[in-house]
Parts: structure tokens; C-alpha cells; sequence
């Protein structure tokens, strides 16, 4: 079992009367220690309901965002995450520079071994569009590279 300080600055956890943010809110995010610094391992979220808005016509798009990362001595902790991701409710951005801004809000926040964000938007005008990001430390160079030419779609 962890500890208060191990849990200290994870303040929304359990909370019940903790406010929805309605703009794009990074400051939200919290992170605990992790326990397994030793181990390289992965730990992935899923957002099956990520919402924001078309920057020029302010209209909905919804997506279903994967992250990937393998942390370092920091971790995000979930319901920040959440809390997180729903602050892009009323966020005005295209899909690719939403899943950069996710990718690189966690790089700075946790400056975990690798992290990789992809964005399943539901098709609007007709058109599909699956963004994927993704970051490395120096060791993870070839995972980086790896990833990226592996997300690259003809399977449909």
C-alpha cells in the first residue's frame, strides 16, 4: 500500500466534488511515483469519448485516444488524465495538433522513456482521420522510429 507521501499531490482522486474544467485545463494533470523505476513496462489509457472542436467552425469531433507510455520514476494519475482530456470539450484545434498537445503535455509532465498518442476521430465530410504522435529518450530512438512506420494505415 502506498503511503501519504508517496501520495502527496494527488488531490482529485477520490474527490467527489471536483469541478469539470471547461477550457483546456493541462494544469489539471498530477502524477505519483513510480514504484517500478527498474522495470521497463507499459501502461496504456484509453478515452473512448474524447470531444473538441473544429477550429474554424466550431462544430464537434469525436475521437477515441490511445496512449502509450513507459514511464520513468513519474506516472500520470488517471482521473487527472480524465479531467485532462475532458477540458478539450470546448478546445478549437484540428485533430493532428490536439493529439501534439496531448503527446507533449505528458513528455513534460511525467518525461517518461516513451510516449505515443493516437487519435481514432470519427469520420466527418467523409474523411476518416487517425493522427498518431509519438517521443523517445535517447534509448528509445528505434522504438520511436518503429512505431511511427508501423501506424502508418493500409489495412482499410
Amino acid at each position: 500500500m502506498r503511503t501519504e507521501e508517496e501520495l502527496h499531490g494527488v488531490s482529485l482522486l477520490g474527490d467527489t466534488a471536483v469541478k469539470y474544467p471547461d477550457r483546456y485545463a493541462p494544469e489539471v494533470l498530477e502524477t505519483f511515483v513510480n514504484k517500478h523505476p527498474g522495470n521497463e513496462y507499459l501502461v496504456t489509457f484509453t478515452c473512448p469519448e474524447f470531444t473538441s472542436l473544429c477550429p474554424k467552425t466550431g462544430q464537434p469531433d469525436f475521437a477515441r485516444i490511445i496512449i502509450n507510455y513507459i514511464p520513468r520514476e513519474l506516472m500520470v494519475e488517471s482521473k487527472s488524465l480524465k479531467l485532462y482530456l475532458f477540458s478539450f470539450r470546448n478546445h478549437g484545434d484540428f485533430h493532428e495538433d490536439c493529439i501534439n498537445i496531448i503527446m507533449n503535455d505528458l513528455w513534460e509532465l511525467m518525461n517518461p522513456r516513451y510516449i505515443e498518442v493516437t487519435g481514432l476521430f470519427t469520420p466527418r465530410g467523409g474523411i476518416s482521420i487517425y493522427p498518431f504522435a509519438n517521443r523517445g529518450d535517447e534509448q528509445h530512438q528505434e522504438l520511436v522510429k518503429a512505431r511511427l512506420l508501423a501506424s502508418f494505415r493500409n489495412d482499410f
